[in-house]
């Protein structure tokens, strides 16, 4: 048993500091491109047929913002990739392309087959990722736990528990349920073990008793399992940095799906076009291989990074992010703002600001306004988008001044922003004496 003797969890300064070592190379820019052409491409089919209740589904989905979990992007992806691969098989194409009755069938037949091949591949990787993380964590976990008859029991306890739910899965399998039914299943198991872990680190009186001294759980890996998934918790700081990439790949694939599903119920009305086909086959091609970029990538770095951290590590990175720095969240929709009321002119207000995430492409806007007594208001600093800023005003006017950070456009990220505001008076010069004149 791992001692965790002057241990703590890892905080999310520390996860802050971790990422810095790991930065995420930014996607290729045709995600976003082909994304919108197959999205466009999609859009067209709607006009040969009424929508159906499933189709309305699917253009929902694929049309809002997903959600902001690294995990549940990483299972809807590989709920997708298999929706895509049941479409794919050709027992499920349209009847005209089973024929192969022409020329242009025959090819795109050979097209889809390519396809299929690096969905099967880009599924299994992350079919591979997911088991082995999860055994990591739990065998992680079980470094600090009571290498005894107790250990051996969580184990039991465990692959029992796996058995259960597997069979929930099995039975709804057996009763026709669909690859949709079964990954809300999986997702709902895995919050539900979430949630018993949140309950478990958040144990009081005689349960917590029992959980700490007969089955031999440390305090610190209570506090661990209570917190890491904290909506601002330690994971947060996982969301910022890697989601975003996550979230485009996740559209990119929903809107992929959406039009192999609206393209078989109206193959009759009008095949796809050669270049049609290019830009399928595009798009397939720069997400299988973005995706196993972004899944080798996560790989490496939640194999490296720690679960427990010493004080004197939490304290050190605690004192380096203060430093007279705020750091603040912004929602989407949001602005934050920072007032300050100057009394001498030719004072200065300083700035410095930063956003704390990793992806390069993300900005704020910034911008400083003056009321004077009456309340009128004059905008003294032009509105900006920054990644980060560092600057300086020398005032005019006494009275009172705001800095203003914009999130407003933003529909759906939030924005983590550090900064250091400062009012400098203005420097008086001494008056020379009588004495020092005349000398």
């Amino acid at each position: 048993m791992a001692s965790t003797d002057g241990l703590m969890p890892i905080t999310r300064a520390f996860l802050s500091s971790y990422y810095d070592k790991y930065p995420f190379s930014p996607l290729s820019q045709d995600v976003s491109r082909l994304t919108d052409e197959i999205h466009s491409m999609a859009k067209n089919l709607q006009k040969d047929a009424p929508l159906t209740e499933g189709e309305i589904s699917l253009v929902l989905e694929a049309e809002s913002h997903p959600p902001h979990k690294v995990d549940e992007n990483l299972w809807k992806n590989r709920e997708q990739l298999e929706e895509i691969l049941f479409l794919l098989e050709s027992s499920n194409w349209p009847p005209a392309l089973q024929w192969q009755s022409t020329t242009e069938d025959v090819e795109l037949v050979s097209v889809l087959g390519r396809l299929g091949e690096k969905f099967r591949s880009t599924l299994k990787s992350l079919q591979t990722f997911q088991s082995k993380n999860s055994e990591f964590v739990f065998n992680t976990v079980m470094t600090y736990m009571p290498q005894d008859f107790r250990g051996t029991l969580i184990r039991q306890q465990r692959e029992r528990s796996e058995r259960n739910k597997q069979a929930e899965v099995d039975a709804l399998i057996n009763s026709g349920g669909s690859i949709r039914d079964r990954y809300a299943l999986l997702w709902n198991q895995q919050m539900e073990r979430r949630r018993q872990l949140a309950q478990l680190g958040s144990a009081t009186g005689v349960y917590k008793t029992l959980v700490k001294y007969l089955v031999g759980v440390p305090q610190v890996l209570l506090d661990f399992v209570q917190k890491i998934n904290d909506d601002d918790g330690p994971m947060e700081e996982q969301r910022q940095r890697y989601g975003p990439p996550l979230y485009s790949l996740t559209k990119m694939v929903l809107n992929i799906r959406l039009f192999l599903s609206l393209l078989w119920r109206r193959f009759e009305a009008g095949k796809l076009s050669r270049s049609q086909i290019t830009v399928l086959e595009e798009a397939v091609d720069i997400y299988t291989s973005e995706f196993q970029r972004f899944i080798t990538f996560i790989r490496d770095v939640f194999a490296n990074s720690p679960f427990f951290i010493t004080a004197e590590e939490a304290g050190t990175l605690e004192a380096r992010k203060s430093d007279e720095y705020k750091e603040v969240s912004v929602p989407a929709g949001k602005t934050h703002e920072v007032s300050l009321t100057v009394d001498a002119i030719n004072s200065y207000i300083a700035w410095d600001f930063s956003l704390v995430q990793g992806r390069v492409d993300m900005d704020i806007g910034f911008s400083m306004e003056y009321t004077d007594t009456s309340g009128q208001k004059t905008q003294i600093l032009p509105y900006r988008r920054y990644g980060a800023d560092q600057g300086n005003f020398c005032t005019c006017l006494s009275g009172n001044y705001k800095l203003i950070w914009d999130n407003s456009y933003s529909t759906f990220f939030k924005k983590v922003l550090r900064y250091k505001v400062d009012c400098i008076p203005p420097v008086v010069e001494p008056e020379l004496s009588s004495d020092q004149v005349d000398g």
